[in-house]
């Protein structure tokens, strides 16, 4: 299978088992040096130390199982095996997340001829190739990504460039760059994160004005510390299904408990305290704010009710509320990040018009978090993460039977899996203010 830059699927989809070893070779010709690595990153998108940055210098990580094989440093003209790197996914340490591969050089890398990378296990099962105009004026780049989702192991063509070179990427991983006295960078250092003290503890706020919400605060700190989001400015949204076959969800207070575990993130992202809530049948309406005065019965009282809100036939229509929740940040500035949870049963149709907007909305300061509840036929909103094309992978997914199948702890993991990579490709490339 040839794998397209920002394409995403489960290493499943390729045969691949991941109990066993894969290898990754990567082939190249090119008239310059160039240096592959492997960093191993938590679930905030952090080196896990500074011994988990394997490259020729240091060939083996120290659970033994992610190995640099084979390397070849010289640049040659004919084309040939220049790095394979053998790693045994299952016996990854819980801690490691996700496996970037890096290439980069002391010059731009659009001198490269030709670049291939195989996924090999026994037979190969997927390669990607890229050519000099892939990485223009850039002196390294991100091509492969491994990495978990919601238990899952999954590969990702990421092919994202930075100027600066291997000092970047140790960077933008956390670690301090070093050098030798050749000038060349030395292993990486773990940086720790900058705090800022100037936001009030989120379990002191619900204390005082939202007792009943004391202990859902309680976890959603644990995840927003766990990610270095705990002093993160942003705006939250909730978009609600009220189509016909969202009846019981309703009527059983479902809904109503969605409301009560997204507006701990809403206080402690928010300077308002509160979210923006839609809902969405035929025509969609905007509902007003949910905040810590209004969030006990927001459902059966705001606009008379979930009964009486005014949305047309109570039939799908996903990409009217999306033009309409994109719009309505566009028009409010976006001056921050947009967390989005969207609450959907299935049934969903206009593909071709959600992957229109999905693809503008990319270009936005604004992340999409999709929750199947209870439903099934999700279409597109569950292959959104394999869809290519888009300036960042903007959105994720993932799907409950019933809320109360999982943890408030395994609920704000899921919300919050992808958001904390979404943000910093977004500082990156200037989509988001870097703090």
């Amino acid at each position: 299978m040839n794998l397209t830059i920002g394409q995403r699927l489960p290493l499943s989809n390729l045969n691949i088992d991941v109990t066993l070893p894969i290898t990754l070779k990567f082939t190249r010709q090119s008239p310059i040096e160039i240096d592959v690595s492997c960093f191993a990153l938590d679930s905030a998108g952090k080196l896990i130390n500074d011994d988990y940055m394997v490259f020729y210098n240091q060939p083996t990580s120290p659970c033994g199982q992610i190995k640099l094989t084979h390397y070849e440093s010289q640049p040659s003209t004919d084309k040939g095996i220049q790095a394979e790197f053998e790693i045994n996914l299952s016996k990854l340490a819980a801690n490691i997340d996700s496996l970037y591969f890096v290439l980069s050089a002391d010059t731009p890398l659009n001198q490269i001829q030709s670049l291939e990378i195989g996924v090999w296990q026994q037979a190969q099962k997927a390669q990607a190739h890229y050519q000099a105009a892939d990485f223009a004026q850039q002196q390294a780049s991100m091509l492969m990504q491994i990495y978990r989702k919601s238990g899952v192991w999954r590969l990702a063509n990421v092919a994202q460039g930075f100027n600066g070179g291997l000092a970047a990427i140790v960077q933008h991983f956390g670690g301090d760059v070093a050098e030798d006295d050749s000038g060349n960078v030395a292993s990486p250092a773990p940086q720790p994160p900058k705090v800022n003290t100037s936001k009030v503890a989120l379990e002191k706020v619900m204390l005082e004005q939202a007792p009943k919400l004391v202990n859902l605060a309680k976890k959603a700190t644990i995840s927003l510390e766990k990610r270095q989001l705990q002093q993160l400015t942003a705006k939250v949204a909730l978009v609600l299904d009220a189509t016909g076959s969202m009846h019981q969800q309703y009527k059983q207070g479902r809904v109503q408990e969605v409301v009560n575990r997204l507006l701990p993130l809403a206080v402690s992202f928010d300077d308002d305290q509160a979210l923006d809530c839609w809902a969405f049948g035929e025509h969609c309406s905007y509902l007003g704010e949910a905040g810590l005065n209004n969030y006990a019965d927001f459902i059966d009282t705001v606009q008379g009710g979930w009964r009486k809100w005014e949305l047309g036939a109570r039939t799908n229509n996903e990409a009217g509320v999306m033009k309409a929740v994109t719009d309505f940040y566009q028009n409010d500035g976006l001056n921050v990040p947009v967390y989005i949870l969207f609450i959907s049963d299935g049934g969903v149709r206009d593909t071709r018009g959600i992957t229109k907007i999905m693809t503008e909305a990319a270009k936005l300061p604004i992340f999409w978090q999709f929750v199947g509840l209870g439903g099934r036929s999700y279409g597109i909103l569950k292959d959104l993460d394999n869809m290519t094309g888009r300036l960042l992978d903007n959105c994720s997914f993932f799907e409950l039977d019933d809320l109360d199948d999982i943890s408030e702890d395994a609920l704000y993991e899921n919300m919050l899996e992808e958001f904390p990579s979404w943000l910093k490709e977004a500082r990156k490339i200037g989509l988001v203010a870097t703090i």
